[in-house]
């Protein structure tokens, strides 16, 4: 992910985020001179059509608490060997119970350790158990099904049952239960549905399983599903995958960029360990101070690709870490190639292939489709300089097996010429303002640009309106120039709202396990990307005041002008719009309008839609008119064209 070689980075910059300053608001429309023209029949560039994509990764528990649906934290007790981290005893009224983590018995070669349930004494009116409160709550929501599930053993003593719980926290009622009649002395699955009722929707609720009798029971990997986007098994939580839809995005980065590399090679991210079944995945540390369930392994990537109609951008380890480890060019790198080629391949290769094969093993016989592949990560930290030898060695492997892929670098490289170089920026508000032409003179010929991971760094924990501008300004500039630019994506994406679940700010959509909310930055987002054409028609700004922006593409197959103006002034600017060339206007045009008070001006969890687009007509669109934009506000107008 991130520009930073370490994950104190976030706190680094966190600390040093602006607060941006109140300006008063000014009602009276400036009459600026600004005038914008537009030569309707002539292209000058192609829009690319991948140009808005999504990039996340493991950090302000994005995955795990976050878009991964499980809702019980350190399930499979891998966050600390020594403490069942998240998870407490119970014992009601004269029950007699001890918990400790047992490192001598799991479920399965991946998951070698459990938690170890003693019960010294217990009945049906004392039982005794484990607790869960889940990632900062359950949430529970009325006449719904859960799916819970637990792999446990018994010793020879008990046999059962064991009762799986979902409790109000602050009255003790039971939401829902169900039993396991019978355990057995070997590890074994089992599974339970659990139904609520007519209740409120709330956080405030945890897990209890409990048993009712005196023995041992240990339990790994225990899991609670709510409904999920699609019905996808494993899948991803709805409401945040309804937020991603609304963007349009063309393809998903994935697995993430620090969360790729790890502070350690031991460390990276290691694909092979997030096939298959839950039981049969490790886990790994990421890092950003939290342990990866790797739930969301690399299948539920690409299912999640699937589900939003986006194609992967799949980044793959080129043997760096952000300790500053790196693997050495030449024999030592060539595992890590071979890794890389087949993960290549089990992504889009045929169900005949080797790793096609174990795609279609895991469930999905089709192959995905695959245009990029990412060598590595922000590169540019590497202070061996390794990466330009790293990088080749990658490239002609690629090359030599899938002429076809475009094979993107993160650092400048000498060796070989990339098909597309990735750009990160982070800035404040006034930065992107005065670099909003950064991509205006680049060499044409190559390569290509992705802007994988940019954002305007005030606002806490999501961005507010000031940032928003910012962000809308820096966008009229990658739209202006996405035959270079042809792929773009904000990061971070998600932050977990609760105390302690962050390590960087601001990201774009904010949640708690109930809610969830989109930035004034994420609805500038989701109107850029809803309002794209397909070429870039000739025009001109003129005589703009310091802080407007503009931004023009048509969609020759709709007859559709798309007009994108961005007032990040105090004051209401006037901007005269003028059409030439044979396509005239149909005479009104549709308006959105995403506008506020202040720069400071934001969404919360407890006012989500306070900035959000609002719709609106203009009715005297002609080949010449004057359009009043107001203060702090970002602008899309829509002109049907004859």
């Amino acid at each position: 992910m991130i520009r930073s070689t370490h994950r104190l980075a976030g706190t680094i910059f966190g600390i040093m985020t602006l607060v941006p300053l109140l300006f008063a608001q000014q009602p009276a429309t400036q009459n600026s001179g600004a005038v914008l023209k537009i030569q309707t029949d002539t292209s000058v560039a192609q829009v690319s059509p991948s140009l808005y994509g999504l990039m996340t990764e493991e950090i302000n528990h994005s995955y795990d608490g976050g878009i991964y649906a499980e809702l019980i934290r350190n399930r499979a007790f891998q966050d600390n060997l020594n403490h069942p981290d998240h998870w407490r005893i119970l014992r009601d009224g004269d029950a007699r119970a001890s918990m400790m983590i047992d490192k001598s018995t799991g479920p399965s070669t991946a998951l070698t350790s459990s938690l170890k349930l003693t019960v010294q004494r217990a009945d049906n009116d004392n039982p005794a158990g484990i607790v869960n409160n889940g990632y900062w709550g359950i949430p529970l929501r009325p006449n719904t099904t859960y799916v819970g599930s637990f792999y446990a053993k018994v010793d020879h003593d008990s046999s059962g049952p064991v009762t799986m719980s979902l409790v109000n926290n602050n009255t003790g009622a039971v939401i829902a239960t169900a039993s396991v009649p019978t355990l057995a002395s070997q590890w074994k699955q089992y599974k339970v549905a659990l139904q609520t009722g007519q209740i409120a929707a709330s956080s405030s609720n945890h897990l209890v399983l409990t048993v009712a009798q005196q023995g041992t029971v240990w339990f790994s990997l225990v899991s609670l599903f709510p409904p999920t986007y699609d019905n996808t098994p494993n899948g991803n939580r709805i409401d945040l995958m309804e937020k991603l839809a609304a963007m349009h995005p063309a393809f998903l980065r994935l697995p993430g960029g620090n969360y790729l590399e790890g502070d350690h090679i031991a460390e990276r991210y290691r694909w092979k360990q997030t096939l298959g079944p839950l039981v049969d995945r490790p886990s790994h540390p990421s890092p950003w101070g939290y342990r990866s369930s790797d739930g969301l392994g690399l299948l539920e990537f690409l299912e999640w690709c699937q589900d939003l109609h986006m194609q992967p951008v799949l980044a793959v380890y080129a043997g760096y870490s952000m300790a500053q480890e790196h693997v050495t060019p030449g024999p030592e790198l060539a595992p890590y190639v071979q890794s890389a080629l087949d993960e290549i391949e089990y992504v889009s290769g045929g169900p005949e292939t080797k790793w096609g094969a174990v795609r279609a093993k895991d469930g999905h016989p089709a192959p995905f489709p695959l245009t990029y592949v990412e060598v590595g990560n922000e590169d540019e930290f590497d202070k061996s300089g390794s990466y330009d030898a790293r990088f080749a060695q990658f490239y002609d492997a690629i090359k030599k097996t899938y002429p076809k892929l475009q094979v993107i670098a993160t650092a400048p490289v000498k060796r070989r010429t990339p098909d597309v170089i990735d750009d990160h920026f982070y800035r404040t508000a006034q930065e992107f303002f005065e670099d909003t032409h950064h991509y205006d003179k680049t060499d044409r010929k190559g390569p290509k640009i992705f802007v994988g991971e940019w954002a305007t760094r005030e606002g806490s924990p999501t961005p507010d309106m000031g940032a928003a501008l910012a962000d809308a300004a820096w966008l009229t500039g990658l739209e202006r120039n996405s035959d270079i630019v042809i792929m773009s994506s904000y990061a971070p994406l998600f932050i977990n709202v609760n105390p302690g679940a962050s390590q960087w700010v601001p990201d774009l959509i904010g949640y708690d396990a109930l809610q969830s909310y989109g930035s004034p930055s994420y609805y500038a987002q989701v109107m850029f990307s809803s309002h794209i054409g397909n070429e870039v028609p000739a025009s001109t700004l003129s005589g703009a005041p310091q802080l407007m922006f503009t931004s023009v593409t048509r969609d020759t197959s709709k007859r559709m002008l798309y007009v994108k103006v961005v007032n990040a002034s105090s004051k209401a600017q006037s901007l005269e719009i003028q059409l030439t060339g044979k396509d005239k206007p149909a005479g009104t045009a549709a308006l959105t309008t995403l506008g506020g008070h202040s720069t400071a001006e934001t969404n919360s969890l407890a006012d989500p839609t306070r900035i959000v687009p609002v719709q609106s007509d203009i009715n005297d669109v002609s080949s010449d008119w004057r359009h009043a934009i107001p203060p702090y506000s970002i602008q899309v107008i829509d002109v049907t064209l004859q």
